[in-house]
């Protein structure tokens, strides 16, 4: 296990990661991207989705409550590592789960999942993210993903959005899509 401090949205954190984990030396630069176009509110109902070490959740929980964050991973070390660090960061009432996307996730009804999907390979996990985040979104709720690719994100987005706003950022593309209707916005797109 390493540990690295760092300093995001203003909260000063302490996390263990490691050498399996997402970006294990340090706060990836893509996520800090993510999260500085992310607006908290205290109440808000938040998803880490895809967590890793959990940095995204346990800011999420400083800033909406603890009780109303959810983490969530399909890698059990992934889990582990951000229970321990939300406990050594003064959030231990966040919920966590294992789960290969939403497969074994129960919890609907978020205001806001944030995600820094793995675009590196196919996009099989990033669609899935996409089409099962819509459905657990609150009418108004929005789906925020960073990636360093753009037209395919895009273009899925407004598939199932209707829209998407996109920020470049340090590099990186920020996605935001608000849910805005009970279907997808192109339903012929939609597959079971």
């Amino acid at each position: 296990m390493t540990v690295i401090r760092a300093e995001v949205l203003g909260e000063a954190l302490e996390l263990r990661t490691a050498s399996g984990l997402f970006s294990p030396g340090r706060v990836d630069r893509g996520t800090l991207a993510m999260l500085s176009a992310a607006a908290f509110a205290p109440g808000m109902k938040v998803l880490d989705l895809g967590c890793g070490c959990g940095v995204v959740g346990i800011v999420a929980a400083k800033k909406c409550g603890q009780e109303n964050v959810w983490l969530s991973d399909a890698d059990p070390l992934a889990v582990e590592t951000a229970r321990q660090n939300a406990f050594d960061n003064g959030v231990p009432g966040v919920t966590l789960a294992l789960s290969d996307g939403f497969r074994q996730l129960d919890a609907a009804g978020f205001d806001l999942i944030l995600s820094n999907p793995p675009y590196q390979s196919d996009f099989s996990v990033a669609k899935g993210f996409i089409e099962k985040g819509f459905n657990r979104l609150n009418i108004g709720g929005r789906l925020m993903m960073v990636t360093k690719r753009r037209d395919w994100y895009k273009n899925k987005l407004i598939a199932v959005f209707g829209g998407v706003k996109i920020r470049e950022i340090d590099g990186y593309f920020v996605f935001e899509a608000v849910r805005r209707r009970a279907e997808y916005a192109n339903r012929s797109k939609r597959k079971s």
